[in-house]
């Protein structure tokens, strides 16, 4: 266990590992002190990341504010078990948040029965799509959320599109084969390939890796084929929660007009619109705007 301060006050930093299957999982589990048996918030990253990709800020800000927070890696992520590494699939993600949350709710340090959701980009997908399995989630934050898959095609390029098809149909025959994955890079420069290859693309993502990290900027291709399927808006309208939907008018991934029109179909949604790009709400003063909204939402929604 590690002691450490936060903004604003103290906390206790604890390492947990959960199983999906007959992998394990690797999480932090963050508890204010002072505070028994708090609301917890159930956190993960988007595309192709980990935990430690700019989301302790978020935790920290979220812990300062009396909620205890549980932050994991997916399976093939991180410090969790799996291989290939850095495989990404929906429908696993979704499995890893279903026993996430599961997990937490067998937890003595925290109140299994106050439950937020927290997710950013894909996982902005992923948190609307359990909490629509799930009645008894408090409430929903979706920060610059990845909605569905053929609109962020068609939003990219065509071109891209099927640049990206042609990589993960060569990546799937190899996995049919048994053979070592077809990978290629999650960010790039939008002269070369990558599954983000938009101009603020490779800068955003790459300024969220910590200092010598092991990570690799690469993902089995696969999962572009995967994404165009994968399709969070069709599980809006079941999502019963209030939700905060945070979405960036100049998001050059995500369609904002996608966002807000799957999003509305929620029961009670307050929808946040920010001039901003996919990737300036983890740092700067858009952070502070953006993290300040998010916390006094999920206070409210938590504790009331």
């Amino acid at each position: 266990m590690t002691g450490e301060r936060g903004r604003g006050g103290s906390f206790a930093r604890t390492d947990h590992r959960f199983r999906v299957g007959r992998l394990r999982c690797a999480a932090w589990l963050y508890v204010p002190e002072g505070k028994t048996r708090p609301p917890v918030v159930v956190m993960a990253h988007g595309f192709g990341a980990q935990r430690d990709f700019g989301l302790q800020p978020y935790a920290e800000r979220f812990v300062s504010e009396g909620m205890a927070v549980f932050l994991f890696d997916y399976r093939n992520f991180g410090a969790s078990e799996g291989k290939p590494r850095n495989l990404v699939n929906p429908w696993r993600h979704l499995r890893d948040w279903k026993h996430a949350v599961s997990y937490v709710r067998s937890l003595k340090e925290v109140d299994g029965g106050r439950i937020a959701l927290w997710g950013s980009s894909y996982s902005g997908g992923h948190v609307m799509v359990t909490a629509s399995r799930d009645p008894e989630i408090r409430a929903v934050c979706a920060q610059v959320p990845f909605v569905d898959g053929i609109s962020s095609a068609a939003y990219t390029g065509w071109r891209h599109a099927w640049q990206a098809t042609v990589a993960g149909l060569r990546d799937l025959g190899r996995a049919i084969t048994f053979r070592e994955p077809y990978k290629v890079p999650i960010v790039s420069d939008p002269e070369t390939f990558g599954i983000m290859n938009t101009p603020e693309s490779k800068p955003g993502y790459l300024a969220l890796v910590p200092e010598g990290s092991d990570w690799k900027n690469e993902c089995p291709a696969r999962a572009v084929l995967e994404l165009l399927f994968y399709r969070p808006a069709t599980r809006t309208r079941e999502v019963r929660c209030p939700a905060l939907i945070v979405l960036g008018e100049k998001d050059s991934l995500i369609r904002p007009r996608a966002v807000e029109k799957a999003v509305s179909r929620m029961r009670e949604v307050t929808i946040v619109h920010l001039p901003v790009g996919h990737f300036d709400v983890y740092t700067g003063e858009w952070f502070n705007r953006v993290v300040a909204m998010q916390a006094d939402f999920l206070r409210r929604h938590l504790e009331g």
